[in-house]
């Protein structure tokens, strides 16, 4: 653990050595690709050392390398004059153009392994913006010089430990971009208690459809590579990871986050609500888990583009949630993306829950939601706390659902109301590790904790008019008594009556006075 923190803290001194913590996140598309190059060059020159071993120098086995790049996993161009120094060497070298010189570097470092391209070469480090340099070579250069005081290679750092501070580097920069950073960043502990809940098992193929960083997808891995260890059972099948980005900066965060993590899987770039990428002849591909956070209330789909889906997402009585929100939108996608068997957490606003209900006008949204709800595929609704994300400060719901609930658990929702079950964090609250497993543990055994959570039938759900928000079920508060509409009628009635009694004696002793 301590190792972990050392590198975290190193790390983010080097984002900070271009112009300190507050400006950091500005640079974030410069910093990471440096990192990442710093692993693969100080991960080459280990491999490079195994080579050597077996046939006697390190030239000889630049040699053999360059002659058999298989017997490496990327190969670094940039050879050294002298075969002992580090291949990382070639860029602290750089003394003038700087910026010019890494862009070139790393442009033939994708060029030499086709799997990095678009991913290592996206950025011009010489790149300008009004006729400034977007960084200039003084402060890549300090970020170079910091960066070369540390080894990153397998025999310094385990995978593990380098991911997590990697996943550390990508959170800090979510700490300081704002809004922006829903777009690539969902807290960690959210994450794994979706991968707990999922029951993430070995083998399983897992989706996210708008996967920012990755990070969701690395946590469902991360845990069962945890798991393994705690388990007598050697060799786990690994599960096997797929997204899809839209913005191709974070498109290459994620990349370059699995590589880093030492996983791998299938990202690919575009828009998912118009053109997904994982299809075949016509239909959606499936899978067995999908996790997403979903940029909520998009406001940018039109009905047409629902009623013109070429994959058949969005089914009849289902379809247009309205123009103000996709986030049912994005529900239906996810469904369709999911095996006979498939589950899936998803990461919405609060008012995907309850906007439209109780409402006498037709509500499109409400409607939505109705069809997941009659047809049983709403398993759970959870409730976390404000201030938690990274675009907003407003609460959330996590959304599980199923297409093939438990016996059972059918024909009943639960519903977990745990805004309490967080800790204070600056700038963002958190869920600590026992809220974690409470409201996992309470997922498992569905089951009413006073407060907390409770299991809800439909026919419930419905006099509710589809209303499946947690704290309309839920209290949390002791001063706070919630009743049925039955016991307060009962009680208004008894009222009632005393009235009326009340006023004939009154009435009584009136006429007795002479009034």
């Amino acid at each position: 653990m301590a190792e972990n923190k050392s590198l975290e803290t190193w790390l983010w001194d080097a984002s900070c050595s271009i112009r300190g913590a507050q400006d950091a996140p500005k640079y974030k598309d410069f910093i990471l690709p440096l990192v990442f190059v710093k692993r693969l060059c100080d991960v080459f020159d280990d491999e490079i050392d195994r080579i050597a071993d077996r046939v006697g120098s390190r030239e000889k086995a630049f040699k053999l390398v360059e002659r058999d790049r298989k017997l490496v996993r990327f190969y670094m161009p940039m050879k050294p004059s002298d075969p002992e120094d580090s291949v990382w060497s070639e860029i602290r070298k750089l003394s003038t153009r700087i910026g010019e010189g890494v862009t070139s570097f790393l442009r033939s470092i994708a060029k030499t392994n086709p799997s990095l391209a678009g991913i290592v070469d996206r950025i011009d480090f010489n790149a300008t913006t009004h006729g400034q340099r977007d960084i200039d070579d003084d402060r890549l250069s300090n970020l170079i010089e910091f960066l070369s005081t540390k080894r990153l290679g397998l025999s310094d750092v385990e995978p593990d430990i380098i991911g997590r501070s990697y996943e550390y580097l990508i959170r800090k920069f979510a700490e300081g971009s704002g809004k922006s950073a829903g777009e690539f960043y969902t807290p960690k502990e959210v994450g794994l208690l979706m991968a707990k809940m999922l029951n993430v098992q070995p083998g399983m193929d897992i989706y996210d459809p708008c996967c920012g960083s990755a990070g969701l997808l690395i946590n469902c891995q991360s845990l069962l590579i945890e798991c393994e260890s705690k388990s007598k059972e050697l060799n786990f099948a690994p599960v096997r990871l797929y997204g899809q980005e839209y913005i191709g900066n974070t498109w290459a965060m994620a990349k370059m986050n699995m590589i880093i993590h030492d996983m791998e899987g299938e990202i690919e770039i575009g828009d998912t609500f118009q053109y997904p990428k994982f299809h075949h002849q016509g239909k959606l591909r499936t899978f067995d888990r999908v996790v997403a956070n979903p940029m909520w209330n998009q406001d940018w789909f039109t009905e047409e583009m629902y009623d013109a889906d070429e994959f058949r997402r969005f089914p009849q009585g289902a379809g247009f949630p309205g123009k103000q929100s996709a986030d049912w939108g994005w529900v239906q996608h996810i469904l369709a993306s999911l095996n006979e068997n498939g589950q899936a957490g998803i990461v919405l606003d609060t008012g995907a829950a309850s906007r439209g209900s109780s409402n006498k006008n037709k509500d499109k949204e409400r409607d939505v939601r109705k069809w997941f709800i009659e047809n049983d595929l709403v398993e759970s609704v959870i409730l976390v706390a404000e201030n938690m994300f990274y675009n907003t400060t407003a609460p959330g719901i996590i959304l599980v659902i199923n297409k093939s609930k438990p016996i059972e658990r059918q024909g009943e929702i639960l519903l977990i109301n745990a805004e309490k079950k967080f800790e204070k964090g600056e700038p963002k609250n958190f869920i600590p590790m026992e809220g974690i497993e409470d409201i996992s543990s309470a997922f498992n055994t569905w089951e009413d904790r006073d407060m907390f959570c409770r299991v809800v039938g439909l026919d419930e759900v419905i006099k509710n008019d589809y209303n499946i928000s947690p704290s309309r079920y839920i209290r949390t508060d002791k001063k706070i008594s919630y009743r049925s509409p039955l016991e307060i009628r009962n009680e208004l009635q008894s009222i009632e009556l005393k009235t009326k009694i009340t006023d004939e004696k009154l009435h009584s002793i009136l006429n007795k006075l002479g009034f």
